[in-house]
């Protein structure tokens, strides 16, 4: 079959009822999850996961997991629609990856123009979302059918570059990240050994026979990890929202944006296909390659549409490119990314180069869903910004409780087990003192993911090569995959290394 047959199959699933219904309240819940400040993508897929789970019970395995990617896709990718709106009318992020749509939609929004600042932004996001999707298509095949002729040691070492990638751009300090790489990596080793059949790190407690849930971790750390931050740092202040008064850009409005719109679009989405550089990379890479090709560029902090529209469209571009990892590769590139996939798997279904061919309408599915919701976002954000901004406005005391309680409901209702509703309180009060430490939760998270797939693979490779090492020396792709992974942690720590010898060089 064609990829264009597979691509229509997938709109087939797609346009049924339920699956349209989960793709608008996936975009929905997405765009107000990229409102609140706070919230963002992570946090919001894994407060969703245990509510898809209970909504799709009653469908097929495949129908299940294929509704419920495309719900928290919808959220994923919603999210970062969502997140332009506080950054232009409160000069806050709704997520990390709109950060710097702060430096010129705030300042738009003061001038009066917040209407056209998030008009832009929608407009930008859709193209964004297309050209990502059409570079999904596109690749998608090719790249799983290279990767059906990978060996274990290539998966190995392909896994430990995707961990690499996270580690070495995760927060402020490397350390840290790879503190946290390493942590989640001996969660991962929790339960029954699939090999031998001995319990590993369980101290004769049943219940962590099967292993530490992935899903109670990530809405802990995430979900309640944020409840407890706002809670204990007494953070309920209102803010004072910028007026919207015209919604619509003017022409000269569209005609300045367009180009920043189409480079956005092209380096977001190659940035987004790099495990681990993720939306807010290419949001800030995207603004300074504007800010270099302007004619103008001292007026980039006052107002420049252009500020706007590139990291925008940029940020939206990367989180489809980073769907190709994820689904062609079993890579997550990302700490979203790495949520989804644990959905998945929680699904039955494998992410990797045989899902195209073993659960061809949960892939094709979910691409073809997204084209519809991203033609839904920009149907939902020109019209009703007025709406979305309002949900700025809802209380930190209303909105707390419910978060609470979808959290405890949500994983009680997947696991049955009051062990994991403890486990989610203590992930609660873990993620919050990492967070205010500095200490970054995505690698743990990637890492519980992959931990088990890596493990296996290390194993079959040894088995294959009698317990020789060599192995991922030998093989050429996994060699080049070691060496990127080895560049990718070294080449930063010698960057930083350079600057504090030139700042010292200069003090002297």
């Amino acid at each position: 079959m064609s990829t264009v047959q597979f691509l229509m199959d997938g709109f087939a699933t797609a346009f049924q009822w339920h699956n349209l219904l989960f793709a608008f309240a996936g975009v929905v819940i997405g765009t107000a999850v990229g409102v609140l400040p706070g919230i963002g993508p992570m946090s919001g897929v894994a407060l969703l996961i245990p509510v898809t789970a209970t909504l799709t019970s009653g469908l097929p395995a495949e129908a299940a997991a294929a509704s419920s990617i495309i719900l928290l896709a919808g959220v994923y990718y919603g999210a970062m629609y969502g997140g332009s709106t506080t950054s232009i009318l409160l000069n806050t992020p709704g997520e990390s990856s709109s950060v710097v749509t702060t430096l010129d939609g705030y300042q738009m929004a003061k001038q009066g123009r917040a209407g056209a600042a998030l008009s832009i932004a929608a407009i930008g996001s859709f193209i964004a979302g297309i050209v990502a999707l059409i570079g999904l298509v596109l690749l998608a095949q090719p790249l799983s059918n290279i990767a059906l002729e990978f060996g274990p040691a290539e998966y190995f070492s392909l896994m430990l570059l995707g961990l690499a990638a996270v580690s070495g751009l995760a927060g402020n300090s490397m350390t840290k990240a790879l503190i946290m790489t390493i942590a989640g990596l001996l969660l991962a080793t929790i339960g029954i050994d699939a090999v031998s059949g001995i319990a590993r790190f369980t101290y004769d407690i049943p219940v962590l026979f099967s292993g530490i849930e992935f899903l109670t971790i990530a809405v802990g750390l995430f979900a309640l990890g944020e409840v407890f931050k706002t809670i204990l740092e007494k953070d309920e202040e209102d803010e004072n929202i910028a007026k919207i008064n015209r919604i619509f850009p003017t022409k000269q409005d569209l005609k300045d944006s367009t180009p920043p719109i189409i480079r956005g679009s092209l380096l977001g989405f190659f940035i987004g296909v790099l495990p681990g550089a993720g939306a807010t990379l290419a949001s800030f890479f995207s603004y300074i390659t504007e800010k270099k090709v302007s004619k103008n560029p001292e007026k980039f902090g006052k107002g420049a549409i252009e500020g706007v529209a590139a990291p925008e469209s940029a940020n939206n571009a990367a989180s489809g490119g980073a769907m190709i990892p994820l689904l062609t590769l079993g890579i997550p590139g990302s700490g979203t990314t790495a949520i989804l996939m644990g959905a998945l798997i929680m699904y039955n279904v494998q992410p990797g180069p045989l899902l195209f061919e073993e659960n061809p309408d949960v892939a094709w599915g979910l691409i073809a869903s997204m084209f519809i919701g991203n033609l839904m976002l920009l149907v939902l954000n020109m019209p009703l910004v007025r709406v979305f901004a309002k949900i700025i406005q809802t209380p930190k005391k209303y909105l707390l409780p419910i978060i609470v309680a979808i959290s405890v409901f949500g994983v009680y209702a997947v696991q049955f087990a009051t062990f994991d509703l403890y486990l989610l309180i203590g992930c609660g009060l873990l993620g919050y003192l990492l967070s205010k430490n500095d200490y970054p939760v995505a690698p743990l998270v990637l890492a519980l993911v992959l931990g088990p797939m890596i493990e296996n693979n290390m194993r079959r490779a040894l088995t294959i090569s009698n317990g020789e090492f060599s192995i991922f020396l030998t093989s050429p792709l996994s060699l080049v995959f070691l060496i990127a992974a080895a560049a990718w942690l070294l080449v930063p720590l010698l960057l930083k290394l350079k600057g504090r010898q030139v700042i010292i060089n200069e003090e002297d």
